[in-house]
């Protein structure tokens, strides 16, 4: 490791010198000469349900397979007797009397008592059940009559039970009812299990069995997590892009993601494989399927509660590539326009259109103001662009005002981005989506990688990147190395506003037990949740993104890797401070003055936040803040301040400008 480390510091020496000894370095700040506009989407989050992202993960829902709709519709659940009957618990497939939610599981009772027979399911790599916290059971049943008492309880690893109700069915006959009950915890496990004893006689149809916590985020009944969605709405994102990447292409068509089996009644929600599922036979997923509880209302819902524009992408009639390259023929291409804009009138529409009717009915009558969208997701070549044209032409035409953001295929460079860039900017695209998965290098060296963009016409949306640490796996690679090069890219990114209009970091979410990709921005078990160092730098950019951009130059240049520095200035109008943002990637301290042009007077004092640490540091959940921001109080005299930079370091002054 301190090898490759060495190595990679050599290289980066030749960005700008040596940079083993100290330096002292004056750095100019021009606060009266606005170079670009920051936009409140400037910093934003990008979810993707992989990882175990949604289902056991920001859906709260305990229960595995709770419809019974898995390939193996038992899988997740355990039957209990204590005596085998042939038939006596048989999963039913209604097939065309209800395709969305075909299955459901009847069960033949013989005078059973508690312990007779019963269920238990596993969840999601078990059961994060905690000491005094409500949790709601609910599900769905019907029977000849009405005689059927279920005995819930909530067991730990040695199955002893920890929480306990009884819930009596009274409702007898042919149709199906639903029936809850709420009970609390008397301990705290990090994998316990749900266990259901029968008492009765004859038979009885369950369907939707749903387990959920009380303290569900906003408390709302059917929810997500709490301490996930705590963790980016203390990131304060300018927006968040949803249901993903990959999973929008799908495996093949039919395995691409559909929004409008996503809303409605959670029972009419058609569950689906999850691509990720097969993705990766090293990383096996066969339990990884998408309920679909959350859907695209609850996506929308999320953006409404922490303030960031919603941003849905869409299939554009092309499966994934590298997979299937299975596409829609353009003859066919309208079903899959239209849905484009049944979205829009969705989220946008009065409550007496057709879709915005569906909204209104979901709970939330007013327009979600949908601004944004994007069309296919790492997509590429002519077939594309062809694609591309069509649904610009149909949206523009309808919904003038939504922007359209559009891929430039999976890689920053080569000869698939130089087409796709010059072909979008030739249609004069709204957004062009960039992605870099790549080595901590590249994100040192190209600090400058949009200083020489168009300032007019096309904008960029670096939609997804992260710097990969080599050999490193899961969690470990989300070093401080990782994330000091991703500061000193974005400090590039911001420099350069008026190019660069929006970016965010993924994958979002990793649960330890369940990943099959990373590094990830938070990491989940099923009690806690810890961001990573990635993480408290992009909340450092998204908290202090201000509304303008100022130059900060170093002998007359872009501070963009000279001596291992990297840093951007802008102005918050709202608060009427300077906040300047300095990367110190160099293993040596320096002594950097910045030197303030345009400034009448300043504060006396100026807030400094800083994260310095080795190289391959890392947070867990053991030690979950062992990375983390640290505040301090800076004095400053006149209109010059002394900025001394830890080694290994990211700083963030903010100074009133009075």
């Amino acid at each position: 490791m301190k090898q490759r480390i060495a190595l990679l510091l050599l290289a980066m020496t030749a960005l700008g010198g040596p940079i083993f000894s100290q330096q002292n370095h004056t750095l100019v700040v021009k606060a009266a000469q606005p170079t670009a506009t920051i936009q409140p989407t400037m910093w934003g989050v990008f979810f993707e349900d992989i990882n175990l992202g949604a289902d056991g993960g920001i859906y709260a829902e305990m229960v595995k397979n709770r419809s019974f709709e898995f390939f193996k519709p038992l899988m997740g659940w355990t039957v209990n007797r204590k005596k085998f009957v042939e038939g006596e618990m048989l999963v039913i497939n209604r097939g065309v009397e209800n395709t969305r939610n075909p299955r459901f599981l009847r069960v033949t009772m013989n005078n059973a008592a508690k312990g007779d027979l019963g269920l238990t399911n596993e969840g999601f790599r078990g059961m994060g059940i905690k000491k005094g916290v409500r949790y709601d059971l609910s599900l769905m049943y019907r029977q000849p009559q009405a005689q059927t008492k279920l005995h819930i309880e909530l067991i730990d690893t040695a199955k002893q039970v920890i929480g306990d109700t009884v819930l009596s069915l009274t409702e007898a006959g042919d149709n199906w009812h639903k029936a809850a009950v709420s009970f609390h915890a008397k301990e705290t496990v990090l994998k316990g299990k749900l266990n259901i004893w029968f008492e009765g006689n004859g038979t009885i149809d369950l369907d939707m069995i749903s387990l959920f916590p009380g303290d569900t985020w906003k408390n709302r009944r059917g929810g997500m997590r709490a301490d996930m969605i705590q963790l980016l709405a203390d990131m304060k994102p300018g927006f968040i892009r949803f249901p993903g990447g990959c999973i929008v292409e799908g495996f093949d068509l039919t395995n691409r993601y559909q929004w409008k089996n996503t809303v409605g009644p959670i029972e009419e929600r058609q569950l689906m494989i999850n691509r990720w599922n097969i993705e990766f036979p090293h990383r096996a997923t066969p339990d990884y399927f998408q309920t679909f509880g959350l859907g695209f209302f609850e996506y929308f819902q999320l953006a409404d509660d922490i303030g960031a524009e919603p941003l849905p992408i869409l299939n554009c009639g092309m499966a994934c590539q590298f997979n299937s390259a299975e596409v829609v023929p353009m003859q066919a291409i309208d079903p899959y326009i239209q849905d484009a804009l049944d979205l829009i009138e969705f989220a946008n529409g009065d409550v007496s259109t057709k879709w915005g009717k569906v909204r209104a009915e979901m709970g939330h009558p007013a327009p979600f103001n949908l601004k944004m969208m994007g069309i296919g997701n790492e997509n590429w070549g002519p077939q594309y662009i062809e694609r591309l044209k069509a649904f610009q032409a149909a949206i523009k035409a309808k919904y003038p005002n939504i922007k359209l953001i559009c891929s430039s295929g999976t890689d920053p460079n080569g000869e698939r981005f130089d087409y796709l860039n010059g072909e979008l900017r030739k249609m004069n695209a709204d957004f062009i989506d960039e992605h870099y998965y790549r080595k901590p290098e590249w994100f040192f060296q190209n600090a400058r990688r949009y200083d020489s963009y168009p300032r007019t016409g096309s904008k960029v949306f670096g939609g997804e990147y992260a710097s990969h640490v080599d050999k490193t796996a899961g969690g470990n690679r989300n070093t401080w190395l990782a994330a000091i090069s991703e500061a000193a890219f974005m400090t590039s990114l911001e420099r350069n506003a008026d190019v660069v209009q929006m970016a965010s970091y993924a994958p979002l979410f990793a649960h330890i037990d369940g990943w099959q990709w990373a590094p990830d921005l938070i990491w989940v078990n099923n009690l806690q949740a810890y961001g990573t160092p990635d993480y408290y730098v992009q909340k450092l950019f998204s908290l202090n993104k201000g509304s303008k951009v100022v130059p900060i130059s170093l002998n007359n240049d872009v501070v963009a890797g000279q001596d291992s520095l990297y840093a951007s200035a802008c102005i918050d109008a709202a608060t009427n401070e300077l906040i300047i943002k300095v990367v110190n990637a160099s293993d040596k301290p320096q002594n950097n003055t910045l030197q303030l042009e345009g400034v009448k007077k300043l504060a006396s004092k100026g807030k400094l936040t800083v994260m310095q640490a080795e190289l391959t540091a890392l947070n867990s959940f053991d030690s979950p803040t062992n990375v983390v921001p640290v505040e301090s109080t800076i004095t400053i005299k006149g209109k010059k301040i002394t900025l001394n930079n830890s080694p290994y370091s990211f700083s963030v002054l903010r100074v009133k400008l009075e």
